[in-house]
C-alpha cells in the first residue's frame, strides 16, 4: 500500500508544472468568458462598450400623474371647442336679434305710416262731410234769404218811373252778384230806348229775323229768357225784369253794363 504522504494541517506543495497548468486554465476560462460577452460585430466603439457596460437604471415605483395630465389636456381641448361653439352661437344670436329688431322697427314705422294715412283719410272725410253739410245749409238758407230779400224789395217803395225802376233793379242785381252802376244802366237805357219801357226795334237784323229787340234796354226774347233773373217778371216789357236781364247778359259778355257804350 502506498504511503499516505498528507499530513493533517498541511497541503501538498504545488510544483511549477501544476502552477502553470492552473494559470493556463484560468486564462483560457477568462478568454472564453470575454469572447462570449463580446458583440458579434468586430467594430465596437468605445461609446458602445461604455453604454453596454453601463448599468441600466429603472424604478420599481409606478409613474404617477400621466393619466391625469392627459385627461386635463382633453378636458381643456373640449372646453376650447365649447367656447368656440358658444362664441359662434352668440354671434349668430346677435345677428338674428339685430334682424328681428330691424324687422320690428320697420313694422312699427309701417304701422305708424298706415295710421297716419288712415287719420288723414278720416280727417279728409270729416272735412268733406262738413263742407257737404255747410253747402247743404247754404243751399237751404240762400232761397230763404232771397225770399226775404225779395219780400223786402216788394215791400220797399220805389217810384214808378225810370229812377225807381233802375234803383229796384240795382237792389236785385246786388243780391244776385250782378255788377253794374246807376250811371251805366241809365246811360245805356237812354241810348237804346230813351227810357220807354214799351220800345221795340222793328227795323234791325233781329227784327228781320223775327226776334225784334224790346224794352228799356232792347233785349231780344231769346236773350231775355236765357238771362232772366229769378224773382222778376217773365214779361219782357216789365221795366225791372228787362233792366235786370240785360244787366245779367252784359255782365256775362262784357263784365258789366258799365263797359257797354254801343249796341250790344
Amino acid at each position: 500500500m502506498t504511503k499516505n504522504t498528507r499530513t493533517p494541517g498541511h497541503s501538498p506543495k504545488l510544483t511549477k508544472v501544476r502552477k502553470f497548468s492552473f494559470a493556463g486554465v484560468g486564462a483560457l476560462g477568462a478568454a472564453a468568458l470575454a469572447f462570449s460577452l463580446a458583440p458579434s460585430h468586430t467594430q465596437t466603439t468605445t461609446d458602445d462598450a461604455a453604454i453596454s457596460t453601463a448599468p441600466v437604471a429603472f424604478s420599481q415605483h409606478p409613474i404617477k400623474n400621466v393619466q391625469a395630465r392627459l385627461t386635463d389636456q382633453l378636458a381643456g381641448a373640449s372646453l376650447k371647442t365649447q367656447a368656440i361653439a358658444a362664441k359662434k352661437k352668440a354671434a349668430t344670436d346677435a345677428v338674428k336679434q339685430k334682424a328681428a329688431e330691424a324687422a320690428a322697427k320697420k313694422a312699427a314705422a309701417k304701422k305708424a305710416a298706415d295710421e297716419a294715412v288712415a287719420k288723414k283719410a278720416v280727417a279728409r272725410k270729416a272735412a268733406e262731410n262738413v263742407r257737404t253739410v255747410q253747402a247743404a245749409s247754404r243751399s237751404v238758407q240762400r232761397p230763404a234769404i232771397e225770399t226775404v230779400a225779395l219780400k223786402t224789395v216788394a215791400t220797399k217803395s220805389y217810384a214808378n218811373n225810370l229812377d225807381g225802376w233802375i234803383r229796384q233793379s240795382l237792389d236785385i242785381m246786388k243780391r244776385k252778384g250782378i255788377p253794374g252802376s246807376y250811371h251805366g244802366l241809365y246811360r245805356n237805357i237812354m241810348r237804346e230806348s230813351s227810357g220807354n219801357p214799351m220800345a221795340i226795334n222793328d227795323w234791325d237784323i233781329n227784327a228781320i229775323n223775327g226776334i225784334p229787340s224790346k224794352g228799356l234796354l232792347q233785349v231780344i226774347p231769346p236773350t231775355f229768357k236765357a238771362y232772366h233773373v229769378p224773382g222778376t217778371s217773365w214779361n219782357i216789357y216789365d221795366p225791372v225784369a228787362n233792366i235786370t236781364a240785360a244787366a245779367n247778359y252784359a255782365a256775362d259778355k262784357y263784365g258789366s253794363m258799365d263797359n257797354v257804350n254801343s249796341a250790344y
